[in-house]
């Protein structure tokens, strides 16, 4: 089986009614991209991981959206991107206190920035001769299938270097998961020009009532990528104007594209445990609060393109000593 660092056979990761839509709507639901086999592993991964970091010696770290306070930036979460780290649901705390209310594996609101690397089970989906029995996709036809590795669908909607920068477990607990506002993923992980893709994987059924992601179909290619997630001067993190490319290369993207009085609604995208949604880096996004009694586990991960664009060394997240992981390079 091929590695991350090899080339897959060119045999397409989408079909061109697929590419069309994610071409046309800045995103693409995938039912089945992950077999029930699979999902069970990854699942048990991450409860794994929620059951055994150390709570004695975690500085409590937050994630924030930004709503309620600002925007995580102290060191645990600066130096994350080589390692597997746990940040915690601002809800999950007594305001007046500070203690935690509830236990830690219902407490975490992420885990990042590396499973994709330091996880075998999650590495796994890059790396498939990591362990060749836990891939496998209805969708492709059966276990192992190369249509259905994520270096195929990159090639399918054009990267020609593609390098997996972050990768991240997303519980949205029960009841305390935090609503994250809309928003575009190119302004956290910014290339010029533009090239982020989500690889959003749901691990357990995502709906209305638990908080699922919601898109506005075709702002890719209208939403101009206005300001970007930084390391600020003087520590911490901040949002600053972008004053560099706001669209990826390519005509079809541009403010013109945006017709007038036409810019639509936000489309719920409700989706079952193994399904894979593709997330345009210019795409607005948004997902609600979890106020129910399900929660809502999904892994994701990023990928940008590695040829012909620059990573800023302003961004949050600085790759590792190796590099960010590479999918495969023509």
């Amino acid at each position: 089986m091929p590695s991350a660092t090899t080339p897959p056979p060119p045999t397409g990761g989408l079909t061109p009614e697929q590419l069309a839509i994610f071409e046309r709507d800045g995103y693409l639901i995938i039912p089945d991209a992950l077999s029930p086999i699979t999902v069970q592993a990854l699942l048990a991964e991450t409860h794994s991981l929620l059951d055994s970091f150390p709570l004695d010696t975690h500085p409590l770290t937050r994630f924030s959206t930004g709503e309620k306070s600002a925007h995580v930036g102290d060191a645990y979460f600066l130096e994350s991107g080589d390692k597997i780290r746990y940040f915690f649901e601002e809800d999950a705390f007594d305001p007046t206190t500070g203690a935690l209310l509830k236990p830690k594996a219902r407490a975490i609101n992420k885990i990042g920035h590396y499973l994709h690397a330091l996880s075998p089970p999650f590495a796994a989906l890059l790396d498939p001769a990591l362990n060749p029995d836990l891939l496998g996709a209805a969708v492709s036809g059966g276990p192992g299938k190369i249509e259905s590795h994520p270096a195929a669908i990159a090639r399918a909607i054009g990267f020609k270097d593609p390098r997996c920068l972050q990768s991240m477990v997303i519980c949205k607990q029960p009841e305390i998961g935090g609503a994250v506002p809309p928003h575009q993923d190119s302004s956290f992980l910014y290339t010029t020009p533009p090239s982020a893709v989500g690889f959003w994987y749901a691990l357990e059924d995502a709906t209305t009532e638990n908080g699922c992601l919601s898109f506005l179909p075709g702002s890719h290619r209208w939403a101009p990528v206005k300001q970007r997630f930084v390391r600020a001067a003087g520590g911490g993190t901040e949002f600053v104007d972008n004053e560099g490319a706001r669209f990826p290369a390519g005509e079809e993207y541009g403010e013109q594209m945006k017709i007038t009085g036409e810019e639509g609604e936000y489309k719920m995208g409700e989706v079952k445990a193994g399904s894979l949604v593709l997330i345009h880096g210019n795409l607005l996004h948004k997902s609600e609060r979890n106020t129910s009694q399900k929660g809502r586990i999904i892994y994701t991960f990023h990928v940008i393109e590695g040829e012909g664009t620059t990573y800023d060394e302003r961004n949050w997240l600085q790759p590792p000593a190796e590099g960010f992981t590479r999918l495969f390079r023509d």
